[in-house]
């Protein structure tokens, strides 16, 4: 691999199967450049899980080839290693034990020396905001103190790319946003952070890019702002209520936008796109007062990640398809 600036991480036509379940990973190509953070985005079963695992080298793969900190995954799994730092969804911190005890402990398997162990917790437990409970057994700590100390457990060895499988999931808002806080330290230090996510908002707010993954094949990729341009602009939907005429009503925001809504016949929505918007909004107002309805029932809607996905691949990150 000889490039200009060489990618953090680099997939190339990876394809796994597992017997039984098919392609996991059909053609996978990625490139995650230093210093960044990005985000792999997609349903359960899209494949994110199965990357990180290939190239934390914990999963041989069928084709293709993957390099990470210019390390060949298969060729030089030793030196991968020495090079990242793993947090996933679940603890991997013995409860019983402080958290300033478990860094430690965690630091001397790494080979550091006692007083360099001792010195290097210390460090993470103030970097992490963790250093008022670091002599603390874990088990009393909430859900988000418990998440920051695996990040904090696997940057022991300063690793060049760390790699966060779902890291936020099962915790509350305010915990999610106290990781989050400190994957934008880490990002603002220099390292290299893969993320994979269920979560839109996590993407939209964290990632400097974003691979979208289906069927174990990249589907859209770029920054939040380029992937909501497949969908295009803000729309504007109407509610039409129980006992109304739905379709009699998409006629009538015809007739005065010039084009025919979309229909939602589940959620009872009319959604036109704003193309130009202080004139559609006339028009609809227009509509709402012939329909008999208030401005109460018009909302206006950005396009968010989800429309993306479900642009490119006909269903939502959620899984649920296209009706």
């Amino acid at each position: 691999m000889s490039t200009d600036v060489q990618p953090a991480i680099l997939l190339e036509g990876v394809s796994k199967r597992y017997r039984g379940r098919g392609a996991v990973l059909d053609g996978l190509d990625l490139v995650v450049g230093p210093g960044t953070v990005h985000g792999l985005l997609g349903p359960n079963g899209a494949g994110k899980t199965t990357t990180v695992r290939i190239l934390t080298t914990l999963l041989r793969f069928d084709a293709g080839s993957a390099w990470v900190a210019g390390r060949d995954v298969v060729k030089d799994p030793i030196g991968v290693r020495a090079r990242i730092g793993v947090a996933g969804q679940f603890t991997t911190v013995d409860e019983l034990l402080s958290g300033r005890e478990n860094l430690e402990l965690f630091a001397r398997l790494h080979h550091l020396p006692p007083k360099t162990a001792r010195l290097r917790a210390t460090d993470l437990l103030e970097r992490f905001d963790l250093a008022p409970a670091a002599d603390r057994p874990v088990r009393g700590y909430s859900g988000g103190m418990r998440r920051r100390l695996d990040l904090a457990v696997s940057l022991i060895r300063n690793p060049q790319v760390l790699f966060l499988d779902e890291p936020t999931t099962g915790l509350d808002p305010r915990s999610r946003l106290e990781v989050w806080n400190s994957v934008r330290e880490l990002a603002s230090s220099g390292t290299t952070v893969l993320l994979t996510t269920q979560y839109l908002e996590e993407a939209d707010r964290l990632c400097q890019r974003i691979s979208m993954i289906d069927h174990g094949r990249v589907v859209a990729e770029g920054c939040s702002a380029e992937l909501k341009l497949y969908v295009g602009r803000t729309r504007a939907e109407i509610s039409v209520p129980e006992g109304r005429d739905l379709l009699g009503a998409a006629h009538r925001v015809a007739m005065n936008v010039g084009s025919m809504p979309e229909l939602d016949a589940d959620a009872r929505t009319l959604s036109v796109a704003m193309n130009g918007e202080a004139q559609i909004l006339e028009q609809l107002a227009g509509a709402l007062r012939e329909l008999g309805l208030t401005t109460e029932e018009l909302a206006l809607r950005r396009p968010d990640l989800d429309d993306v996905f479900l642009h490119v691949t006909g269903r939502t990150t959620q899984g649920q398809r296209e009706r």
